[in-house]
């Protein structure tokens, strides 16, 4: 059987490094939007490439102009966004519930349940 390299300046990782960096990656989304939850929530300010600027509370505004490049975070994002695109809320509510999750998983992980 033939190995061959697809992308050479692709960065490999070991098993637990790479759980842990989808772990921090579900943290790091969920860190940006529990600031955003509820009536007193905070306004982010977005810069685009062209220098327009957009003021939003919205979960789904910001999942949808964020550049993310991880791909465990951008499959949260889809999650979230599908959320509201079915039920027209949820999506920071998606974000933390999918965060909290992963934090118990590595809590639970780092004592080797």
């Amino acid at each position: 059987m033939a190995l061959r390299v697809l992308n050479p300046n692709a960065e490999v990782l070991n098993k637990s490094a790479a759980l842990y960096m989808n772990i921090n990656a579900a943290k790091g989304l969920q860190d940006v939007l529990k600031t955003n939850l509820g009536p007193k929530g905070t306004i982010k300010m977005l810069v685009g490439g062209a220098g327009d600027i957009k003021l939003t509370k919205d979960g789904n505004t910001l999942l949808k102009e964020m550049q993310i490049q991880n791909p465990t975070a951008i499959m949260i994002a889809r999650t979230a966004v599908a959320q509201d695109d079915i039920s027209g809320d949820g999506t920071t509510s998606t974000v933390l519930f999918i965060g909290e999750l992963m934090k118990q998983s590595e809590r639970y992980i780092s004592e080797d349940l």
